[in-house]
């Protein structure tokens, strides 16, 4: 499962969605073939419908394929119960989304703490680690704030540390720019891409926004739920910091909050 100083944490053959009503069948993806490596920043790009986010739910053990394989860490994850599908999610994946699904009834430390709540580690612990994880993604002085007092930029960032909390080596991101400025969405591919580049994590991005195609290390580009072609960034480019406060801190995440 190497190529090249890449590992692949997920690998994909003949990968195929179909949705049923009745006697209506729609084909959503078409035996697609995808190798996500570690290290890298991966962008799936297409026209709506294309099977980006079916793709990318599939990945992430949202969605079962009605067929294909598809291995996460070396684990067939077809052959898996649905009962099992959970612990591949909290181990080995985090998720962020176009909305943030912040708790707003939460401070940004809380709603980053809650994940690792749910896993069991004591209130004590996950709080501090939550203070650590948005002192990496530059927000530690938002700690006590609540989602409505804080930009979307800023939202996107507690929603990253949030997905960082089990310490996955895979981050799934469903357009986590499209609703940013210029400004902001600039600071969240940033911080995906040192993410990648950095700490190692394999980062898939499904999304629209064209300001994100230089920061990929591939971009996969879908149309009716098939992979039409493949770009590589040969040169690997890693843009300078904007305005995380994280660039100059190690992102590393304790292996005492490994799950």
């Amino acid at each position: 499962m190497r190529q090249g100083d890449a590992w692949a944490v997920i690998r994909a053959r003949g990968l195929s969605k179909i949705y049923r009503e009745g006697k209506t069948e729609l084909r959503a993806l078409d035996g697609v073939d995808l190798e996500v490596r570690a290290g890298e920043l991966t962008l799936l790009m297409g026209p709506s419908g294309s099977g980006k986010t079916t793709l990318l739910s599939i990945l992430g053990c949202i969605l079962r394929a009605s067929a294909g394989k598809l291995e996460v860490l070396g684990e067939d994850v077809a052959t898996l119960q649905e009962s099992e599908l959970p612990r591949i999610r909290r181990e080995a994946i985090g998720f962020v989304f176009q909305g943030f699904n912040l708790f707003p009834t939460l401070t940004a430390e809380e709603n980053v703490a809650l994940s690792l709540d749910v896993r069991g580690i004591p209130r004590s612990k996950a709080n501090k680690r939550a203070e650590e994880l948005l002192r990496e993604v530059g927000l530690l002085e938002k700690a006590r704030s609540f989602p409505a007092d804080l930009s979307g930029g800023q939202k996107q960032r507690v929603a990253i540390a949030r997905a960082l909390a089990g310490d996955p080596p895979i981050l799934l991101a469903d357009e986590p720019t499209a609703a940013l400025d210029s400004t902001s969405g600039r600071t969240v591919i940033e911080l995906l891409q040192r993410l990648a580049h950095v700490h190692g994590r394999a980062v898939v991005l499904v999304t629209h926004d064209p300001r994100v195609l230089s920061y990929g290390d591939r971009i996969i580009h879908l149309e009716d739920g098939r992979i039409l072609r493949e770009e590589k960034n040969s040169e690997g480019v890693m843009s300078e910091p904007a305005s995380i406060e994280a660039a100059a801190t190690p992102m590393g995440i304790s292996r005492e909050f490994s799950i």
